[in-house]
């Protein structure tokens, strides 16, 4: 059956990569600050924090890679080009903050019971450096945080850099104004508080995608129900819809529609109209729906075990 849609055009993504760039460069820049802090204090908070950032880091740079990698076209090998390499990065760069904040976590406790001494003006001097430097690379991600799992890791990583900034500058004010030594432990402790639900979300919703689940927010039912209003339509059986990546749903289904419109020719109509159904409804483009129409008198037009 012949359609006039293009259905071998996949839209890019938004080049986000001077962002991701000079938030690379800044994070880069408070790591060194924060390790050589962290060796003239003695200060677990900003050891972590300098730990938190080499994760930061690395995962700013391999979110600029793949970045770059989701830019390059599609091919006969790979149809959706590397729209993936997105999801990936972000996979990687939650599944490594979900061990540095349960590595904070143990380490801190134990720290509780012997702390050591620090070195409180220092600490304090290199917290502000760490929080000026992370609300400067807040505000180069900030706009753009939700256009892609890159840009979203990117900004919560950093969020959560800021605040364990935070963190630190009031651990070193408490152990500055009263001596007690264990403020630097809990800071610590806050600073693995804040990265592990945000690890565990962005680590779900991405394996989510790896695991083809429905876009969030699509009610596959709500679906159905549109597509049988379509005239003509009898049926709608094995409905599927995945994220290839950010801003990229794709939907296929079986519809059964009358055995005339095969013969009078009404099949391509009617194959606009499902098309234009989701595109309308559930914001899903006219070149990433697939429809397989059959006539009614199809002996198995729907498997026992398919929705």
């Amino acid at each position: 059956m012949s359609h006039d849609h293009d259905h071998g055009h996949v839209r890019g993504p938004g080049d986000h990569r001077g962002r991701l760039a000079i938030a690379f460069a800044i994070t880069a820049t408070i790591l060194l600050a924060e390790v050589v802090g962290a060796l003239i204090t003695g200060s677990l908070a900003l050891l972590v924090d300098a730990a938190h950032m080499v994760t930061d880091a690395g995962g700013l740079a391999l979110a600029l890679f793949a970045a770059h990698l989701s830019l390059r076209p599609a091919t006969s090998r790979r149809t959706w080009g590397y729209r993936r390499a997105e999801v990936l990065a972000a996979l990687g760069q939650s599944a490594v903050l979900l061990a540095v904040g349960v590595y904070v976590l143990v380490e801190a406790v134990q720290r509780l019971w012997s702390p050591p001494d620090i070195a409180s003006t220092e600490l304090l001097v290199f917290g502000v450096i760490g929080l000026v430097g992370n609300v400067a690379s807040l505000l180069v991600l900030a706009s753009r945080r939700s256009a892609s799992f890159n840009l979203r890791a990117a900004f919560l990583e950093v969020a959560n850099d800021a605040l364990g900034s935070v963190a630190v500058i009031v651990a070193a004010i408490v152990i500055a104004t009263t001596g007690w030594q264990q403020a630097d432990a809990v800071a610590a402790l806050l600073i693995g508080i804040l990265i592990l639900p945000r690890a565990v979300r962005l680590l779900w919703e991405t394996a989510s995608v790896l695991l083809e689940s429905t876009p969030p927010g699509l009610d596959l039912d709500a679906v159905r129900v549109h597509l049988l209003e379509v005239d003509h339509v009898r049926e709608v059986h094995d409905v599927h819809a995945s994220l290839i990546a950010t801003g990229l749903p794709v939907l296929s289904a079986h519809v059964v529609v009358e055995n005339e419109c095969f013969r009078d020719g009404h099949a391509g109509h009617i194959l606009d109209q499902l098309q234009e159904c989701v595109a309308t409804h559930f914001a899903i483009a006219v070149e990433h729906s697939t429809f397989q129409l059959e006539p009614a008198s199809h002996p198995e037009h729907e498997h026992p075990s398919h929705a």
